[in-house]
């Protein structure tokens, strides 16, 4: 089958190369799809690089990648079942994440799948699973939005952003996304109430009961003047470029503090699974949801598109056709 492979860490256009590999078999509990589409996001980079560095320790390869083949968004065709699945059946189309999906065929757990939205493509699909959990996660469970609070959604024509502003306006709650100056529009299309350039030199005036972080690198002490006196800030994002801590470092510190003031401060990675992936499929099919998909390049053009990620210009969300 076709793949996007890479052999060492390094620089994307250095070490992304498409190449003829064998076919992966199921294990226990897992499915074969056959890849329809593959969101972009964030993650592959830095399985891309090997950076920060700390991730090489969490299975990935410490000096090689473990698995050549990246990717981890999908949208496709079961075809074949590993032992003991009782969820899928050859044939459903299913989306959600798995092992090396910038392929042909992928692997994926039936835990961390669902059937694809009954509205959607197979691109919309792909564009979902990570960046989708990922937001709906911070506002239901970690930003706890009611109807009515103010949420201040940083970096709000992201990929985790877009899908931020959609979840919290479903979700009752008065929405400022903070966006760059080419993204204004768009953000204001997902349903926002303000919009707001975040290359100002302040963040807004008014207080928010959740400040919602998705990208950027703004100080914890900068981020709580943002909130209410008993407010809560989420940081989902954020990327400074260390080899060591890579940004890491502002969620740690909100961590720590969080304990000693009246601000509710944290983050959490979040947990890819089944019964999330059927939520947003709702939400998708109820037109809530609105996947935000940049465009869509061919396979052999993933390289293009993780530069065009890095560079801050995608609107929403890159897909890849296989």
């Amino acid at each position: 089958m076709r793949a996007l492979v890479r052999h060492r860490y390094g620089a994307t256009a250095d070490v992304l190369r498409c190449e003829r590999v064998d076919r992966p078999r199921p294990g226990p509990g897992e499915v074969l799809v056959q890849v329809r589409a593959a969101g972009v996001d964030r993650g592959v980079v830095h399985l891309v690089t090997g950076l920060p560095h700390p991730l090489r320790l969490a299975g990935y390869g410490l000096r090689a990648p473990r698995n050549p083949v990246v990717g981890g968004d999908l949208a496709g065709t079961v075809v074949a079942l590993g032992d003991g699945v009782r969820r899928f059946r050859v044939g459903d189309e299913v989306y959600g994440t798995g092992h090396g999906t910038f392929a042909e065929y992928a692997r994926a757990d039936e835990g961390k799948l669902a059937p694809r939205p009954a509205t959607a493509s197979f691109e919309q699909a792909a564009a979902v699973p990570v960046s989708g959990t990922t937001a709906l996660q911070a506002v239901r469970d970690h930003g706890r939005v009611r109807p009515g609070q103010q949420v201040l959604v940083i970096g709000a024509g992201g990929g985790v952003g877009s899908f931020a502003v959609q979840i919290a306006r479903s979700s009752g709650a008065v929405v400022t996304g903070l966006t760059s100056p080419g993204k204004l529009d768009f953000v204001r299309s997902l349903g926002a109430d303000t919009v707001l350039d975040r290359t100002a030199d302040a963040l807004p005036e008014r207080r928010y009961d959740v400040v919602l972080d998705t990208g950027g690198g703004t100080p914890v002490s900068r981020l709580r003047r943002a909130l209410t006196p008993t407010g809560t800030l989420v940081i989902v994002g954020g990327e400074t470029g260390g080899r060591v801590l890579g940004g890491v470092q502002r969620q740690l510190g909100a961590t720590l503090l969080s304990p000693f003031v009246r601000h509710r401060l944290g983050t959490f990675v979040a947990r890819e699974n089944a019964a999330d992936l059927a939520v947003l499929a709702g939400l998708v099919d109820s037109g809530r949801l609105v996947p935000a998909v940049d465009r869509v390049l061919p396979l052999a053009s993933a390289p293009e598109a993780l530069a065009l990620l890095c560079a801050g210009s995608v609107r929403g969300k890159l897909v890849l056709s296989v």
